[in-house]
């Protein structure tokens, strides 16, 4: 096809949204809109997150056509799928918002080159976070510690207004379009029920989260935030994984949500937004740090020989079946729903990182698969942290105590109860430490260790010992310059 129709693509990526879009609204100018999702060979989807993707696109795929355009389906290296769509419909411009992996950035920069060379309107924005990640630095070098790196972030201010959405789209030209199914996204078996029983999935369902935790929520973040049998966090992680809601987006409505309520704390306000500063400083690591994806950002952790995994370990933690009931909860409400409380996940991580001794590397690639709101920069970030080896992590000495943590946190065991059933009779006093209760107590409950529910892995106590002289070697170690 070739007409005198000025016609440019808006390539979709992790931007699932019509609000806050640039790219979007940079292709909305002109008087055609190829808005094109391309899926390639090699995209960085587990199963959990290729679930959420299909279901977001049908989402966005609705949208467009309320306005009167529509979404193109594509596969194949983005490259080559550009290319054809450009000869098909005459193309003039191609927009799209960054990505920043180190894989995604040498793909985008060599078809930003080429696209340009043939004489092509070739432009890229962010839509992803608040800043680029090169943005804040400290005498051009990155921070590697998150407070100073914040606090740079406040200094130059995390206020911006977001651009609404469209009320109309340009018509999309004739062109092929491969099958939603065809992708190949969701799962041969049906392991997704508790997905779709726990998710509203898309932009308008990412909006109306928000708002329901700003109302109702943000009050008690600080404390609620924390409490994994209570509704006290966001959830809106896979929303912004998948750019269904920008953290513009998000920052604006917090601020909105201060001048209606009054009441609404400041230090809650704080606590809230500095988890987006989290997100941010992953990012920046990320891009000043390309190899930590795979990894210790520190680089004193090279000397560590860490010994061969343990097998029965290693499924046991995979499967919920520790013995330990706040990591075999976590893990259950993972498999089930695709999501686990991020005070769950700091537990999960450090019995396999610490208590365990299996790598991060191992656990990072796990939620990589199982997680619907999969994002490599705070993937990584968050299991080096726990691990001790990213940056401002966790000293290595520090071991959460699972059956402590779920004493604090959840301590009336409503959270292990609702996913660790079979241990649902036994008391509060027990439920986090099972193997020490008394046996007519076990008995009462309907608990047989071993059979009913499993005895732990490790000994807490041993395995932290051991852990503690295993990481004494990096006492040894060069400085973290």
């Amino acid at each position: 096809m070739n007409t005198n129709q000025d016609t440019a693509i808006w390539w979709i990526r992790r931007d699932l949204r019509l609000a806050d879009n640039p790219a979007l609204l940079a292709a909305a100018e002109h008087q055609r809109l190829i808005a094109v999702y391309i899926h390639e060979p090699d995209d960085e989807l587990g199963a959990a997150s290729a679930w959420w993707l299909h279901h977001s696109l049908l989402a966005l795929q609705n949208t467009l056509c309320e306005l009167g355009s529509n979404l193109i389906l594509r596969q194949g290296q983005a490259h080559d799928v550009l290319d054809a769509l450009i000869h098909e419909a005459d193309v003039k411009a191609v927009y799209w918002n960054r990505q920043y992996s180190p894989a995604q950035r040498a793909r985008d920069s060599q078809i930003k080159q080429t696209l340009r060379e043939r004489g092509l309107r070739v432009e890229s924005f962010n839509s992803h976070l608040i800043f680029e990640p090169w943005q804040n630095t400290r005498d051009r070098q990155p921070y590697k510690v998150f407070t100073p790196f914040w606090k740079a972030c406040l200094k130059q201010g995390i206020d911006h207004t977001p651009s609404n959405a469209p009320t109309q789209l340009p018509p999309t030209p004739q062109l092929n379009s491969e099958s939603m199914e065809s992708l190949n996204l969701l799962p041969h078996i049906p392991w997704d029920r508790g997905m779709r029983s726990t998710w509203n999935i898309g932009e308008h369902a990412a909006w109306q989260q928000l708002q329901a935790f700003l109302s109702q929520h943000l009050h008690d973040y600080p404390e609620g935030r924390n409490r994994p049998a209570e509704p006290g966090s966001s959830r809106l992680s896979p929303h912004l994984a998948f750019g269904e809601i920008s953290p513009r987006q998000i920052i604006y409505a917090v601020r909105a949500q201060q001048h209606a309520a009054p009441s609404t704390s400041d230090e809650a306000v704080r606590v809230f937004l500095s988890e987006l500063g989290w997100r941010e400083f992953g990012y920046h690591l990320l891009y000043h740090f390309p190899s930590s994806t795979h990894k210790p950002l520190n680089p004193r952790w090279d000397v560590l020989q860490w010994p061969e995994p343990d097998p029965a370990q290693w499924e046991a933690w995979t499967r919920g079946q520790t013995g330990i009931p706040l990591v075999d909860a976590g893990m259950r409400e993972l498999w089930h729903t695709g999501w686990m409380h991020n005070r769950v996940r700091m537990n999960v991580a450090s019995l396999l990182t610490k208590n365990m001794l299996i790598p991060w590397q191992h656990g990072e690639r796990w939620f990589a698969d199982t997680l619907v709101d999969f994002d490599l920069a705070s993937n990584v970030q968050g299991w080096q942290w726990t691990a001790g080896c990213g940056a401002d992590a966790a000293p290595y000495f520090r071991i959460f105590n699972p059956a402590l943590q779920g004493e604090k946190f959840d301590p009336q065991g409503d959270y292990v109860r609702r996913w660790v059933p079979e241990l649902a009779r036994l008391p509060a006093r027990w439920i986090h430490r099972p193997w020490e209760a008394p046996a007519q107590v076990l008995q009462a409950a309907g608990v047989l260790l071993g059979f009913t529910y499993p005895r732990p892995v490790v000994d807490l106590a041993v395995s932290r010992k051991r852990a503690l002289e295993f990481f004494v070697a990096l006492k040894q170690a060069p400085l973290l310059k």
